[in-house]
């Protein structure tokens, strides 16, 4: 049972990470810059974390960047404003996010531009061949420390841990919590699931100054992932914008 529980924890913060680092303050920010070499190192840290739930980081961040324009408005591709399940919020953020990577969503300039790209590499990892190997991988890993079958239904955990993250944030950070800023839209703070989330759940902050690295503003608040980015900057890995 140890394994799987270790596989759960490890597999929701290395995913979690490279997607509030690599794909949110970065491909949708530009909070820091970084080395060609470094952002191609992160796509493949991105495919090897995210796994069967990889997304696309330059899509990713079209995709966000029309969350903040039309945060809560009916152009709102993610809003608890516009859905009633959670359910029915993630089908269209799924339809909003595919449109865009295969190019048939047709999106504004504004949106465009200062995005890491890898058109080859993304076509591999966002391929369903890619996918499915994860999912197998998964399950069998499951087979071999599951002490019993009922532990396999919690692959789909693994299958949609992307998937999972965003509406952690984009339903309950609009749902619950408390606001330090009085912004045009319900972002929230959830405290201390920001310390879970690795400071995604500052939200009502980030949607304040959505140009500040460190998402934490009060002195209980804690936004880890600035803390590895205040880390990597001194290692030069990136540069934190002044």
């Amino acid at each position: 049972m140890l394994p799987i529980i270790l596989f759960i924890v490890i597999h929701h913060f290395t995913s979690l990470f490279v997607q509030t680092f690599f794909q949110h303050r970065y491909a949708a920010h530009q909070l820091f810059t970084m080395s060609k070499a470094w952002e191609k190192f992160f796509f493949v840290l991105t495919w090897l974390t995210q796994g069967s739930s990889y997304l696309s980081a330059p899509t990713y961040g079209k995709l966000h960047r029309m969350h903040h324009a039309f945060a809560d408005t009916e152009k709102d591709v993610h809003s608890p404003k516009n859905d009633k399940t959670i359910l029915k919020m993630m089908l269209k953020t799924k339809d909003y996010y595919m449109g865009i990577f295969r190019g048939t969503y047709v999106i504004e300039d504004r949106f465009l531009g200062n995005l890491p790209e890898w058109k080859s590499f993304d076509k591999f990892a966002h391929g369903m061949p890619s996918r499915i190997v994860w999912g197998i991988l998964y399950l069998a890993f499951y087979l071999y420390f599951a002490p019993s079958y009922w532990f396999l239904l919690l692959l789909p955990i693994h299958f949609l841990m992307g998937p999972i993250h965003g509406v952690i944030i984009n339903w309950f950070a609009h749902k619950i919590g408390y606001r330090n800023h009085k912004t045009s839209d319900t972002s929230t703070n959830i405290f201390p699931v920001e310390i879970l989330m690795m400071g995604e759940a500052l939200h009502n902050n980030h949607h304040h100054i959505s140009t500040r690295p460190n998402f934490a503003q009060r002195w209980f608040e804690v936004d880890p992932t600035f803390i590895a980015m205040w880390f990597m900057d001194k290692l030069k890995i990136i540069q934190l914008k002044k």
